[in-house]
C-alpha cells in the first residue's frame, strides 16, 4: 500500500469559526464522521452526534439514532431544538459499504439493508431536519456521498445505487431550498483511509491507490475540510452542488 499522504509544506489551513452553531453529525462515532465531528467542534461548533452507538467521543454529545427509522429520527430533533432550538448544521454520514459481490448474487435483504441506510436514511434525516432549517432560514447540509455512486463501482451495485440517489436528492432539495437560506451540498469522495479498509486485501487497496492519479488514499481530515468549509459562511452561492474528492480520479 502505498504511504503518500497529502503534505502540508508549512502553509497553514483555512480557519473556520462556528462558535454558537448547532451541528448535527449523523454517523459521528468513527470513521469519517467522527472526524468530521472533531473539526466542526475544534471550530467551536456545538455537535450532535447521531447515531446507533456513541463510540469511543466521550465529548461530543449523542443521540442514539437508526436513520431508518423515522421515529428515532423525531425524537432526536425534538431534543436538540428544546435544549438549543435550532440546527444550523446537517451533515449526512450514516452509511454502510456492503458486501463485495456481483449483483446477480448479491442477497436481496442485505441489497435493500444499503439501499435503506445510506439512500432513504438521508432523505428521512433531511426531511425532518431541513423543515427546522426552512423555518429559521437559514442552514447548512452536506451529504456524504460517493464516486461509487458516478462511476458504478463493480461488485458494489447496492452500494453505488445508493450513492447515486444521495447525489440526485441533493441536486434535488438543493434547488428546491435555494431562495430558504439553507444550502444543501454532497461530496463524491473516492477511498479514504478509514477502519473499513482494514476489511479488505492489501491488493484490492492497492487497486484503488493505483486508479488515483496522486496514486494514494484520501485522508479522513481532508474530508473534513472540504465539509467545514461547505458548512461555513463563506459557502453562499454552491448549492444542489456535487464536490468530488478523489485526487484527480473523478472524470466528470
Amino acid at each position: 500500500m502505498s504511504s503518500n499522504s497529502s503534505a502540508d509544506h508549512g502553509r497553514s489551513r483555512a480557519q473556520y469559526d462556528f462558535t454558537g452553531q448547532i451541528a448535527i453529525v449523523t454517523g459521528a462515532s468513527n470513521g469519517i464522521g467522527a472526524e468530521i465531528a472533531t473539526q466542526l467542534q475544534r471550530a467551536g461548533a456545538t455537535v450532535v452526534n447521531w447515531d446507533l452507538n456513541r463510540g469511543a467521543d466521550t465529548a461530543t454529545l449523542f443521540c442514539e439514532v437508526d436513520v431508518t427509522r423515522p421515529d428515532t429520527i423525531a425524537a432526536a430533533l425534538q431534543k436538540v431544538q428544546t435544549r438549543f432550538g435550532r440546527v444550523d448544521i446537517l451533515v449526512n454520514s450514516a452509511g454502510l459499504s456492503g458486501p463485495t459481490v456481483p449483483l446477480i448474487d448479491y442477497d436481496p435483504a442485505a441489497w435493500q439493508r444499503i439501499i435503506n441506510v445510506n439512500l432513504v436514511g438521508v432523505f428521512h434525516v433531511c426531511q425532518s431536519v431541513a423543515a427546522a432549517m426552512r423555518t429559521s432560514g437559514y442552514g447548512r447540509i452536506v451529504n456524504i456521498a460517493s464516486l461509487a455512486g458516478k462511476e458504478g463501482t463493480p461488485n458494489a451495485s447496492a452500494y453505488s445505487a445508493s450513492k447515486a440517489g444521495v447525489l440526485a436528492l441533493t441536486k434535488s432539495l438543493g434547488k428546491e431550498l435555494a431562495q430558504t437560506g439553507v444550502l444543501v451540498n454532497a461530496i463524491a469522495p473516492a477511498a479514504i483511509r478509514t477502519a473499513l479498509l482494514e476489511q479488505m486485501t492489501p491488493e484490492h487497496v492497492q487497486t484503488m491507490i493505483n486508479k488515483s492519479p496522486m496514486a494514494r488514499l484520501g485522508e479522513v481530515q481532508e474530508v473534513a475540510e472540504l465539509v467545514s468549509w461547505l458548512c461555513s459562511p463563506s459557502c453562499t452561492f454552491s448549492t444542489g452542488a456535487v464536490f468530488d474528492l478523489s485526487g484527480g480520479r473523478a472524470t466528470y
